[in-house]
């Protein structure tokens, strides 16, 4: 099996996740890594692998014989990563949000099928074991057809926020809907498929910073299905609840481990009438309470080291990985979607970005 030479570019938090999960991984070694603040570049070597540090991201892509490259700075600087990386055919993890805007991911899609390299969007949500058991349930039938989804999605954020770099317009493009709401409506479009319109609000409540520190928004398919969410730098206690409602029952998933409470998945399922067997038929339900029962998943968070094998083997087996490229692209459309929306308020249709 040929061992992937990985390099990181972004060596804080979310960097050191991925090279984590890289040192767990017998297929691949990290090899370099790049940061401005080379002293962390040179630590995360030091703790996960067995390379060279770099000040210059450029100068490693030049130097280094990489075969994937990880990029984990902040959105700004992602889109010249990815190109760069692309054109000399290194496959690519870019964390969330794919770019700033639609323009920049039309573009890192455009080039890595250009140079045919796997470009993945690190959309690791998709890989926390209750709403991974979630989208099995719904994919075998389990409450029937979707009919509505729902999201609360928010942290309190901490003394100084409005300084750091997530409340730069021009670094992030965004605020709490490209933060956090990227995973959501990402993960709307894996549990129902494309969407036709949004509409949405993006308010600053509290925090002295030109993006939005809130954000509601609706999304109807053109089969006039919903999904609707809110997320927030104002919710002040973390928290992640996600709710899918079908004909035949409901899944809710509240939390995702850590400072979000333990992660739980309850599923709901409606009582069937004796001799029901399916909806084509004329399934009657009863009426009371569903029945319930609440799967805990109290492990630690697998959702990096599982995300980073579909990415590897999606490389080995030449596919499209779980959480793509246009994955990225399409979920920042429905974002974009949703801030011409607050801006001209008024119902957006996603052709329209």
């Amino acid at each position: 099996m040929k061992i992937f030479r990985v390099g990181v570019v972004g060596c804080g938090l979310i960097g050191r996740k991925r090279a984590g999960v890289v040192r767990l991984d017998p297929g691949c070694c990290l090899s370099c890594a790049a940061d401005v603040a080379v002293f962390n570049a040179a630590a995360l070597i030091k703790e996960f692998g067995n390379g060279k540090a770099y000040h210059d991201w450029r100068e490693m892509l030049d130097k280094e014989n990489l075969d994937i490259v990880v990029a984990a700075t902040p959105n700004k600087f992602l889109k010249k990563i990815v190109l760069w990386a692309a054109q000399r055919n290194i496959h690519v993890l870019c964390e969330k949000p794919l770019g700033r805007n639609v323009g920049e991911s039309v573009r890192m899609v455009a080039v890595a099928n250009e140079n045919e390299v796997v470009l993945k969007t690190g959309f690791n949500h998709r890989h926390h074991p209750a709403i991974w058991k979630a989208r099995e349930l719904v994919e075998d039938g389990a409450i029937g057809d979707i009919y509505f989804i729902r999201c609360i999605y928010g942290h309190g954020g901490r003394p100084g926020y409005e300084k750091e770099w997530r409340a730069s317009r021009e670094i992030c493009g965004g605020g709490e809907l490209l933060d956090q709401g990227v995973h959501v409506v990402d993960l709307f479009r894996w549990f129902m498929g494309d969407f036709e319109d949004a509409f949405g609000y993006t308010p600053t409540y509290y925090w002295n910073m030109d993006v939005e520190d809130n954000a509601f928004a609706c999304f109807k398919t053109a089969g006039g299905k919903m999904a609707t969410m809110h997320t927030s730098w104002i919710q002040w206690k973390n928290r992640f609840v996600f709710e899918i409602f079908g004909e035949a029952g409901y899944l809710i998933i509240d939390g995702l481990g850590g400072s979000y409470g333990v992660e739980k998945l309850t599923v709901g399922l409606r009582r069937k009438e004796s001799g029901a067997k399916s909806k084509e038929l004329g399934v009657k339900y009863k009426g009371g309470v569903p029945d319930e029962e609440t799967i805990v998943f109290d492990g630690p968070d697998i959702s990096w080291e599982q995300e980073w094998k579909e990415f590897t083997s999606a490389i080995r087996e030449g596919r499209e990985p779980l959480g793509s490229g246009k994955d990225g692209l399409e979920a920042n459309r429905m974002i974009a979607a949703v801030y011409q929306s607050a801006a001209e308020n008024r119902p957006v249709k996603m052709n329209e970005v």
